[in-house]
């Protein structure tokens, strides 16, 4: 079964590292958006039911409940969809939580960061700890425990001592489900700006190195293992049986329509995706800006290899790629077992340089 994501952009503020298709918008954008997005969702030719939702961005904590119940009620559910809404802490209340379980969102995303306060100011987010611990308590009660964070390994400032300090609250909050990414600096967001022109302001002279982020992903591999919590993909980590349906659709290959600004889909075939420009998407005929086949093999390992279980290559697989594979097998990125193929550990502190081999072959 197939999936759907659903994007909105849309923030109370704008983080400095971010440069996703998301902004600080008006009332007016926001409702002109919300109408063009139900538009494109009502008008979608459904050939199967969708077994995950998502509903990324931006903010989607911030829509109105009316709003997102009415996009749930135009979706061809299953039965048993797990519905995702990824949340900004300190935007739920208890009547917000209660009107989210109503519409049938099951999981929450909650974009921490971290839990260390002095880190969060750099990024300009406004929550705290406690706002967080609250907003876990909040969605407990309303019925919603099914519940991730999002932590970020290499914020400006972060230190060994700091991530100890954010690994320690997920001891005590005790999730089912913890994303770990690793911080990249986008050259185009504002911190990225400030790095390139070696000013001073977002934390960009604090920047940890690349050796210290890497530790600090370790770190928490090795602490998240110990809860119990396991890396079943380079960035998450789960429970048994808490892992997110909808991303491993991603990550295995399987289809998924996205609606909304920047929003991407796949059929197994080709892929294709809105514009990020927010007047372009209000065009439904310029909306869609491209389409392009997908090469499966390729796709089978950039994808694939993400996960923990790693893949099961074809045999012409093996024959198209042996060259790249030999190659990381001999550096000690990939492991072998059977037929079977996985990044090492050591392999996915590098696994974009070594995923990359493995387009365009």
């Amino acid at each position: 079964m197939a999936g759907v994501y659903v994007s909105y952009p849309f923030c109370h503020q704008k983080c400095s590292f971010c440069n996703f298709a998301s902004d600080v918008g008006s009332v007016g954008a926001s409702s002109q958006y919300e109408l063009a997005l139900l538009e494109e969702v009502k008008s979608h030719s459904w050939d199967w039911p969708p077994e995950t939702v998502y509903f990324g961005g931006g903010t989607p904590s911030l829509m109105s409940s009316a709003f997102l119940r009415e996009i749930m009620d135009s979706l061809p559910r299953e039965s048993s969809c797990e519905a995702t809404l990824e949340c900004a802490p300190g935007t739920i209340t208890p009547e917000l939580a209660r009107s989210w379980h109503a519409c049938r969102i099951n999981r929450i995303s909650l974009g921490v960061q971290s839990f260390v306060t002095a880190e969060l100011r750099q990024t300009g987010r406004r929550h705290t700890a406690e706002t967080v611990e609250r907003d876990i308590q909040i969605l407990q009660d309303a019925g919603i425990p099914n519940i991730n964070i999002d932590l970020i390994a290499g914020l400006p400032g972060q230190t060994t001592n700091s991530w100890r300090q954010s690994l320690s609250w997920i001891e005590r909050l005790r999730p089912p489900h913890v994303s770990v990414y690793i911080f990249e600096v986008d050259e185009d967001s504002r911190l990225g700006k400030e790095v390139l022109l070696g000013g001073a302001r977002y934390g960009a002279p604090s920047l940890p190195s690349d050796d210290l982020t890497a530790e600090l992903y370790e770190n928490a591999f090795q602490f998240l293992a110990a809860l119990g919590i396991h890396r079943y993909e380079i960035s998450n980590f789960a429970k048994p049986g808490w892992e997110s349906r909808h991303n491993l659709k991603y990550w295995k290959g399987e289809p998924y329509v996205g609606f909304g600004l920047d929003a991407h889909s796949f059929d197994g075939q080709r892929r294709w995706a809105n514009s990020d420009v927010l007047l372009q998407y209000f065009d439904a005929k310029k909306r869609t800006t491209e389409i392009s086949a997908s090469d499966a093999a390729e796709e089978h390992f950039f994808v694939g290899l993400r996960l923990s279980a790693g893949i099961e290559p074809t045999l012409q697989e093996w024959v198209r790629f042996k060259e790249p594979i030999n190659k990381w097998l001999g550096a000690g990125m990939l492991e072998r077992s059977g037929s079977r193929l996985r990044l090492s550990d050591r392999g996915i502190l590098v696994s974009n340089e070594v995923l990359q081999e493995f387009v365009n072959v």
